[in-house]
């Protein structure tokens, strides 16, 4: 798997899109997630698929059925450099261990520092480790 996701990122890469997620589930199905600033729209979707599909080939990468997509309004957050990206945004997050009886927040991101990461609360500061980020993904403001 990591295999195949260092390959699909680097192609996603050299194409200029950023690889968001990738999920592979047992029956076959490859799911790609992608992103680049201004969004992406069906032809970024289709260009891609058709590049994957040619490398998949080249590379001997089986699969059922692959999906390319955009990550949607409710982006997943994985890197640090994705809560660089949406400082300022507002995000829901889950931890693996609670903090102070609690594992889901919903705040403002603030600054990352030191691989913690700074989330508003009602108001309040809460540092929040990245090491023990379970999920994480911005929540749309209509």
């Amino acid at each position: 798997m990591t295999d195949v996701a260092a390959l699909v990122e680097k192609t996603l890469t050299g194409l200029g899109y950023e690889l968001v997620d990738l999920d592979v589930t047992r029956g076959g199905l490859m799911r790609v997630f992608m992103d680049k600033p201004g969004g992406i729209g069906l032809e970024d979707c289709e260009r891609v698929s058709n590049q994957l599909v040619r490398l998949f080939t080249v590379e001997n990468i089986s699969y059922e059925r692959l999906e390319v997509s955009s990550p949607g309004l409710d982006r997943p957050l994985k890197k640090e450099a994705d809560f660089v990206r949406f400082k300022g945004e507002k995000a829901q997050i889950k931890v693996r261990m609670p903090m102070n009886g609690r594992k889901n927040f919903t705040g403002t991101l603030g600054e990352v520092s030191d691989g913690v990461l700074q989330l508003e609360v009602d108001g309040s500061p809460v540092a929040i480790e990245l090491s023990n980020l379970d999920k994480a993904k911005l929540v749309p403001v209509f």
